[in-house]
Order: C-alpha cells, then structure tokens, then sequence
C-alpha cells in the first residue's frame, strides 16, 4: 500500500510540543466520528490537525486524505473539493454528496478539513451525509467554531504549556542555549503573549533585529487591539492582535507596503507575481525575505518554484491595512490584471503540451478564482470576463465543469447587449464547456451566438472554434450537413494553423463515417487527427478519438487491437479526472469485452462508474446504456437490458423517458423479442424502419432486419430467410466484419429450421472460424443451432459440415451462403412474390379482420401482423389496407 502521509502537506517547520493533545485527539479519531479542533486563529489547530495525521496514517488501512479549505468561500464547492482529495468523478446530475459517499463506501479513510469556519452550512451538511453512509470514515476537522454536526466531538485547542512554549519560541528564534538573563527574557515573552503558538513564531521573527530582553522589553507595553475589536474579547484573540500591531509597527516602509499588499493573494503565489504588485520591484525579493523571517509570510521550498502564503489571521490583519491606505480596489484589480496576463501568456502552452498547461493553471487556481469574482462584481467586469473566457479550457478538460458553466453564465449574462470579441468568447467559452459539463443540447445556442457574433467582426480564432462545437451539434440532426461543415472548417483550419480545430474536426470526420459504417475512412481520418493531438499533447480530445478509432476498429473485425486502443483511451483520460471522458472511453471498452465474451471484463470497466452512480442517475456518456443494455443481454438477462435501454431517455432530474439512439433502440428491441414480447419488439422495429436517416446507418439497418426476421422464424421461414440475406448483403457491401459473422449464425438457425441442415452446419462452422479470427464471442443463435442440428444430422456427419465451414473464410463463407440461399422461386414483387404467410394475411385483412383478430386466427404475434401487412404494401405498392382491398386476386392468388 503507497504510503498514505504522501498526501499531506508538507510540513515547514518542526513540530514541538502537545503531547497529550497528540495522544488524546489520536485515541478520539475513529471510524464514524467526527473531531473538531476548536480555537481562534494562530493556536495551532492546523499544525495540530496535520501531526495527528501523521501520526495515526498507520492506522487508517486507504490512507489519510487532507482537504485545504482556506481559500473557499462556496459552501456547494466543498464536496468537489473532497471529491479530488479522493479521486472520486462527480457525474452531472447526481447528488454530489452520494456520490463521495459512495466512492468512500468500501474505505476506512480519514478524511482531515482544515479552515472549515467561513463555509457555514456546507460543511456541516457535507461530513453529515457522509457519516451517515460511510460508517469506516473518520473526519477531522479544524474551525474557530464547532461544526454542528451530531455526534461531534469538539476539542479546544489550550494554548502551549510553559516548557513547550519557551522550547517553541527558542527555536524559531535559533537562540540556541541562551544565557539565564536571555532564558528569563525568553519566558517574559511567552508569558506576555499567552504561549499561543502564532504570536510566539512572529515574536521570534525578531530575534535577528532584537535581543531576547529587547523583545520582552517592547512587549511589556499594552497594545490596542485590532480595529473593531473590544477588550472583552477573549484574552488570546486579545493577545494574537496586540501581537500582529506589535509586529507590524517594527516593520521598515517597504515590508508594511508590501505586507499589506500581499493580503490580496489567495494562499499560493510565487515571487514574480508578488514583483507585479509591489513597488519598488528592485527590492521585492528583499522585502519578502524579511516578512518571511519575521514569520509574517510562509516559504514552502520543496517544489521546483517556491511558493509562499499568508496565516489567515495575518492575511485578515495585511487586508485590513491595506484598506487603511485605501488601496483595496487598485491592488485588487492589480492582482486581476496579473493573473490574466498570467492565463494569457501560458496559452501558447496549451496548443504544445496540455499537460503541462493545466499543471501551470492548476498551481494558481485559487487567486484565478478570486481574480475572476472581484473582476465579474465591478461596474466595468471587461477583466473579469476576459479571465473567465481565458480559463474556459481548463474547465473542459478538468472535472470543474459546473463551476465553469456558472461563472460563464454570469459572465455572458455581465456582457449582456455586447456586440465584441471578448463576448464571443464568453459565449464559446460557455459552449465548450457546456459541451461535456451539461447534459444535452444546452450549451449549443451559445455556440451558434458566438459564431454569428464571430463572423460579423471577422474575429476567425473564436469563429473557429464556435463552428466546430455548431458541427458537434449536427451530429444528432443532419450527418450531411454535419460531415460538410466539418470538412470546410478542417481546411479552414488547416490554412490558419489552428491545430486543436483542425484535428477536432478530423476526428468529427472520422465519428461520422463511424456512425455511416465506413470504418475504413473512420479509421483513415481518426488516425491522422491522433498525430496532430499526440503533438500537442492533447489529452482531452484525443480520448475521445481513441475511443472513436476503437470501436471502428472493433467492427472491422479486430477486436484485440480495438481492446488496445479502448484501455489507450482510459489511460488517456484517467488524468483528467473528468466524468465525461472517463465514461466515454470505459463505455467503448465494455462494449469491445462484450463482444470478445469477456462479460466479467466488461462489468469490471464499466464499475468505477456504476459504483459512483449506484442507479442513481444515467451519467451524460453517450452509449453508456446501451452497452448496459449489450451486456445484460449477453449474459440472459433481457428483462434487465429492456431497463438499461430505455434509461438512455431519461434525462438527470426528469422522471419522463425521452428518445432513444436508433442503436439503443435495436437492443431495446431484441431484449424485447428474446422475453416474449414481439408485438412490442415488432412495432419498435417498424417504427425504426420506418426513418429515413436509417438508410444512412447500415449497422442499425441491418440489425433491423435481423430482428423483424427471427420475429417471422416460427411463422414464415421463407420471409426470414430472404430478410436475413438482406441484412448479410448490407453488411456485405459496407465491410461490417462482426455484423457478417452475426449474420452466418443467424442463417445457420434459420437453414435448420427450415430443413437444410448440411448448409445450415457449413455457415455455423464458418462463423466459429470467424469468430476465432476476430476474437470476438459466439452469438446467442449458435446454441439454437447446434440444439436444432444436433437432433437433425448425425454427429459424424454434423463434425464434417462443420469442419468444411472452418476451412473456409470469411469472404468465402458469405459467397456459399449466398448460393446455398439457391435459386429464388419468387420475384421481388407483385402478388406472386407473397410468401404463404403473407397470403393468408393479405386474404384475412381483405376480409375485413383486424390486426389482433388476424394474429389469433394464425397463432402469430399482433406485431408480426403488423410486419407482414408492411412488406405486403411494398411488394404489391399499396399504401393501406383500402388499397389493397381494390387490387384484384390473380386466380391462382
């Protein structure tokens, strides 16, 4: 097991001290409960908080888990926050508190929140509900106030006993072993500042300027407390405040400029940024060296760029100041402007390594954030808006995409009327990141704004990138006019040098011809627009274009490579943390282990994220229910796959089931035939052949006409028999590999039943050998026809049949199924193409009988009726049942 203290913070300093309290509060923290360490800032709690951790990581099997809290002010971001300390996907649609919840379910974690008292509610409302279902977490928490929770036991944190606070003080003062005056000196102070732990390390930041009496000496006068304060106050914050006055007056010019300057960044900032707001810049880095020496100002010098933060209390103190010098709103848009230069000018970054980029982003989040709500709350939010449109693709490519679409929203909302670029922006912003982050159509009208906004001021770049997400829009509306418009935009990319445009639209190009069945140009297309992203690093597309070239690669036939690519594509998107790329390539991986047979493979890809939603909610991933639906039906459960299916529909929060993908439907309807309802399955399957953008999807067609006929195999052979050779000769023609092999299996039943068992055992024998070739899972028909075969043909013979059809390929056992079809008796229309079936019917409907009264007068299904009538109408060229009446009867009809 890695080792859990890996996800603490560092800590800076050592720890000296608190032995009991370490003793006590570890014995308290305990799966199911909830400890909150209590105190006013500058006590300890946080140090406190992360020693305890430490101490007891041992003891907490999944490890300990620390969420840093001071920089949050939105009590609804506070179970995202838990859900990346984690590694939890939160899902659009779920209640984010269930989903942490069951993400921890089968973990004893401690779960450690520390700066928990400007959240209010959130909180508490959150350790609350995962108490509630996760009885092996323990939390721990730090606050300057209980959390409320039941059961919650709270520990104040005393101030340091004498010895600890003297040891503390010594040595942060590197005083090393003082004299008796010094020693005496050096217990003044503790006393004088109450032994509370902060005020000590500030006094100690003198030692270098003062001598030990010094420093005792100047604290021997009262100081007033903080602006606002009372002298009821309670004697440490009394005590914290006196000191932070004492600390500051000792400063020179350029550390109180400095200092109170500093209180505008979130904790988290690097030098250079600190350079951008101070003045004189010359003497910056300086002037930082002496507030961190007078422990003002926090060094973590552990990673390759030194970052540095502000305590709390001392930022509340710095802030304060700087509303003293009336500075606030100039420093602030200062640090709004430094942080979007900072977005801006990494940008180039991102078109070269996203990786890298989000890293560089992810670093300076909390002051972006900040940067973007003061920016958005001011009279002219021109800056707040362009940060917000800047950090768009962060928010796409990271699992933040509801916070993202908010502020977009406001941003959009805060540029109301606005004819310029910069709302352009907002609005594709909006729309790229509504594109993964909501379900449905929503974000679409934002990007057909800001595409007609782009073109009107010929600002190309955005216009781009609005025009793509248009064409993504396409895709469930008109494939042509999809395929055209990606095909104009990839050279208009091409000639512009816009890489993320030119190879988004490539892979839209190559998802089109998937959805036509064109692998072969699926595959053409999808591989080039992988070369482009592999150079940029582009993690977030290229998942979806390696699952794209995975599934087209799986129906060409060559499902270990297809498998390959589908785990690519999880790999690729698992640093994403993203819901919506990690559904998409888990789901293309089920489905390729579905069609290999591997059906516990399949379920195992498909958990990480069914155990997040536990029937909760259907996650926004397309085909995600359907390769449910694939799976059940696989494994015999089709009354399971019909509940799969129709989820598709559903849309998070609506209790309405909505359209089905033609392709879910063509599960949905052999679910419902393999359970016994054909009517149902029979009048899906005619309403699907009855749409025209069916003619544009060959698989789904083929399908169709698979299922209409195993509807006919009990009550006209010869009518299946014909609509499986259509559905072979479709498959045929576009290169669908497995859809042929499914296609041998199911002439196989049918030649059986319908007594030509030698031909009927040739096909099933070549569809084993195909089925070997590819890698992919015999078909539920093959057990209906050894069944049929093995009572008709003797085993000797039954072995040599089959034998001859493993000796033949693929190509060659679709030519012998052709022929063994043998001549046909019956044109392809007029009343002598009517099989016996479909006379009977026709002279029952003629008669006046209704649908039911025809289906109960030949034993067949109300939908097979319904099946018959329709080819009837297309081989006689009738349009209804009147028509047909009028036609007259051949005499040998």
């Amino acid at each position: 097991m890695p080792d859990s203290t890996d996800a603490l913070p560092t800590e800076l300093s050592s720890f000296i001290g608190r032995t009991e309290e370490l003793a006590a509060i570890g014995a308290a923290v305990a799966p199911g409960k909830v400890v909150t360490l209590v105190g006013p800032g500058g006590c300890g709690k946080t140090r406190l908080a992360l020693r305890v951790a430490r101490t007891v990581s041992e003891d907490w099997p999944d490890g300990v888990r620390w969420v840093a809290l001071e920089d949050e002010r939105d009590d609804a971001a506070v179970v995202q926050r838990v859900a990346a300390a984690i590694d939890v996907l939160l899902p659009g649609g779920a209640d984010p508190v269930a989903t942490v919840a069951r993400g921890l379910a089968d973990r004893e974690t401690l779960l450690v929140l520390d700066n928990c008292e400007q959240l209010g509610d959130g909180v508490a409302a959150l350790v609350a509900g995962l108490l509630e279902r996760c009885p092996r977490l323990g939390v721990l928490a730090t606050s300057r106030a209980p959390l409320g929770v039941g059961g919650e036991q709270v520990r104040r944190v005393p101030a340091l006993g004498l010895a600890d606070a003297l040891t503390l003080f010594l040595d942060r003062a590197d005083a090393g072993e003082p004299t008796p005056q010094g020693h005496t000196a050096a217990r003044q102070v503790c006393d004088r500042l109450d032994r509370l732990p902060l005020a000590l390390e500030l006094a100690a930041g003198w030692a270098g300027t003062l001598s030990l009496t010094q420093l005792a000496d100047s604290l021997h006068e009262p100081y007033a407390v903080l602006d606002g304060g009372a002298r009821t106050a309670p004697f440490r914050q009394r005590t914290l405040a006196e000191s932070m006055r004492w600390s500051h007056e000792l400063l020179d010019g350029d550390e109180r400029v400095l200092f109170r300057r500093l209180g505008v960044f979130e904790p988290g900032f690097s030098a250079d940024v600190v350079a951008e707001l101070a003045a004189p810049p010359g003497r910056v880095l300086r002037t930082l060296r002496g507030l961190i020496d007078k422990s003002l100002v926090t060094a973590d010098t552990t990673g390759a760029v030194a970052r540095y933060r502000m305590l709390g209390v001392v930022r509340d103190y710095a802030l304060l100041r700087l509303a003293e010098a009336a500075e606030t709103e100039r420093l602030r848009d200062r640090h709004l402007a430094v942080y979007l230069a900072l977005v801006e000018q990494a940008e180039p970054l991102r078109n070269t390594d996203q990786d890298a980029w989000r890293a560089r982003i992810t670093v300076e989040l909390a002051n972006i954030r900040a940067a973007i709500d003061w920016g958005l709350r001011r009279d002219d939010p021109s800056g707040g808006r362009a940060l917000a449109a800047a950090m768009a693709w962060f928010w796409y490519l990271e699992p933040r995409g509801v916070e993202g679409v908010r502020v977009l929203r406001l941003a959009v909302d805060r540029g109301e009327g606005a004819r310029d670029e910069l709302q352009a922006r907002v609005l594709a912003g909006l729309a790229l990141v509504c594109d993964t982050a909501v379900y449905g159509f929503v974000g679409y009208e934002s990007a057909r704004a800001a595409a007609v906004l782009a073109a009107e001021l010929g600002a190309d770049a955005v216009g781009r990138l609005a025009r793509s997400l248009c064409a993504v829009e396409q895709l469930g509306i008109d494939l042509d006019r999809a395929y055209a418009d990606a095909e104009v935009l990839h050279q208009d990319a091409l000639h512009a040098g816009d890489g993320f445009v030119a190879d988004s639209t490539q892979a839209l190009l190559g998802l089109i011809h998937l959805f036509r069945d064109e692998y072969r140009n699926a595959i053409a297309q999808l591989d080039q627009a992988l070369v482009g992203m592999g150079k940029r690093n582009d993690r977030g597309f290229a998942c979806f274009a390696l699952t794209w070239l995975a599934t087209a690669t799986a129906r060409s036939g060559d499902l270990p490579r297809a498998a390959e690519l589908a785990e690519q594509a999880v790999a690729t998107a698992q640093p994403l943390h993203d819901f919506h790329h990690m559904g998409s390539a888990r789901a293309a991986l089920a489905e390729i282990r579905v069609c290999q047979g591997r059906f516990d493979d399949a379920s195992a890809a498909l958990a990480p994220i069914d155990r997040l939603l536990d029937g909760e909610a259907s996650p926004f991933v397309p085909g995600w229910e359907r390769v449910h639906g694939m799976l059940a039906l696989a494994e015999g459960h089709p009354a399971a796959a019909i509940v799969w299916c129709r989820k598709e529909g559903r849309t998070p929060g609506e209790a309405a089931d909505g359209p089905l993908t033609p392709w879910t439907r063509a599960v949905l309807a052999a679910a419902l035939r393999e359970i016994g309802e054909s009517d149902a399955a029979a009048a899906l399957l005619d309403a699907l052949a009855a749409e025209p953008m069916l003619r544009t999807l060959p698989s789904v067609h083929a399908d169709v006409l698979d299922q209409q006929a195993f509807l006919l195999h009990d009550s006209d052979i010869e009518q299946a028999l014909r609509l499986h050779h259509e559905a072979l000769s479709i498959r045929t023609d576009r290169e669908l590999v497995l859809g042929c092999v499914a296609s041998l299996e199911a002439l196989a039943v049918v030649l059986a039943r319908r007594g030509t068992p030698e031909s009927a055992a040739v096909l099933l024998g070549a569809a084993d050998r195909a089925r070997a070739d590819t890698g992919s899972a015999p078909g539920r028909p093959v057990d209906i026809a050894r069944t049929l075969l093995g009572s008709r043909v003797a085993a000797q013979d039954l072995a040599n049949h089959l034998q001859r059809g493993r000796s033949m390929g693929i190509a060659q056992a679709i030519d012998y199924a052709t022929k063994a079809r043998g001549k046909r008796n019956r044109p392809a229309s007029g009343w002598a193409s009517l099989t016996p079936m479909e006379r009977s019917v026709v002279a029952l409907a003629v008669d006046g009988l209704s649908n039911p009264a025809i289906a109960a007068r030949l034993f067949i299904s109300r939908g097979t009726v319904k099946t018959h009538l329709a080819h009837v109408y297309a081989k006689l060229g009738v349009a209804n049942r009147t028509e047909l009446a009028r036609l007259p009867v051949p005499a040998d009809g």
